[in-house]
């Protein structure tokens, strides 16, 4: 009997075929907010490297992130915008593989770089004296490859137990984008290890980071609250605060998306939230580290030329 089931080769995706009279308005909607993210975050890399005033550990973090969310976003709008003008939905059992890959790639490696960034904001604030000593070039270049490198290994996990998996049948992927919920629902075989061990990974590379964050933000609001200067609280404050309002954003979605078994996930608020974390929160990033901050803002003024923008 399973010697005549046929074999998946591709898959088609259902995307927003559901709102026909909705898809010029999408595509429109979706190409006008990746590019601005793919300016907003080049120019936020363009500022950091070539502004000295930009130098620190914390900018060379900043700029790590901003190459992750081009990444991350270049993944699936590009094909996301092609299905919304073409009739053919379709992708390559292959295409489909390294599209999940390259997703949880960047994914995972910008969950592991935000508690990165927290744990440089936490020795500035916290032992600024030694901070130098601590984040030194060589301390912080080892530990954006750590990130690049922890991504790589939930990555190549991930996406080697779930396509080796036997797909037959149903090849309608009900999403935009071959994420790790939709295309296990099609595969044709039982899928509780692979929940067993998506929760696993969702706790290490998404809890664990989260709680990382949270443990340098509660010693950084401590060492805060003992500051003799107003200025000094403000400053550190306002420091932190773009980086909190990213990781607000980031690990929201991650927690209402992955933390939950694939039983129990909505389709449609699948797609909603995914939407959002795959096309809206890498928007906001470069627009929230460039108002909030005064060394961007200045930066960006030089490289632009024309002050009265900001």
């Amino acid at each position: 009997m399973e010697g005549n089931l046929t074999e998946v080769t591709e898959f088609i995706f259902l995307g927003f075929s559901d709102l026909p009279h909705l898809q010029l308005l999408l595509f429109i909607l979706v190409l006008l907010i990746y590019l601005i993210t793919l300016i907003g975050n080049s120019l936020i890399i363009a500022v950091t490297v070539a502004d000295r005033a930009l130098q620190s550990p914390m900018y060379f973090f900043l700029r790590n992130l901003s190459v992750l969310e081009i990444c991350y976003t270049s993944v699936t709008i590009p094909k996301t915008l092609s299905n919304l003008l073409s009739e053919d939905q379709a992708i390559s059992f292959l295409g489909c593989a390294a599209q999940m890959y390259f997703f949880l790639l960047f994914g995972s490696s910008e969950c592991c770089l935000l508690a990165v960034m927290s744990y440089d904001r936490y020795v500035a604030i916290c032992n600024p004296m030694r901070y130098s000593l601590i984040m030194s070039r060589k301390v912080t270049i080892s530990l954006a490859a750590v990130v690049w490198v922890m991504g790589n290994v939930v990555a190549c996990e991930q996406t080697a137990a779930i396509f080796t998996l036997p797909f037959h049948g149903t090849n309608i992927i009900n999403h935009f984008f071959c994420d790790v919920l939709p295309v296990l629902r099609l595969a044709s075989k039982d899928t509780f290890l692979n929940d067993v061990v998506n929760g696993v990974l969702s706790v290490v590379f998404t809890i664990v980071p989260f709680i990382l964050i949270i443990t340098s933000y509660v010693c950084i609001l401590s060492a805060t609250l003992k500051m003799r200067s107003a200025e000094g609280r403000h400053k550190a404050f306002s420091t932190c605060s773009s980086h909190l309002i990213t990781v607000t954003l980031f690990f929201g979605s991650c927690f209402i998306t992955y933390m939950r078994p694939s039983s129990s996930a909505s389709v449609d608020t699948d797609r909603a939230i995914s939407l959002f974390y795959t096309v809206i929160t890498p928007t906001f990033n470069p627009i929230i580290y460039s108002l909030r901050n005064k060394e961007v803002k200045e930066a960006l003024r030089k490289l632009l030329g024309r002050s009265r923008i900001f």
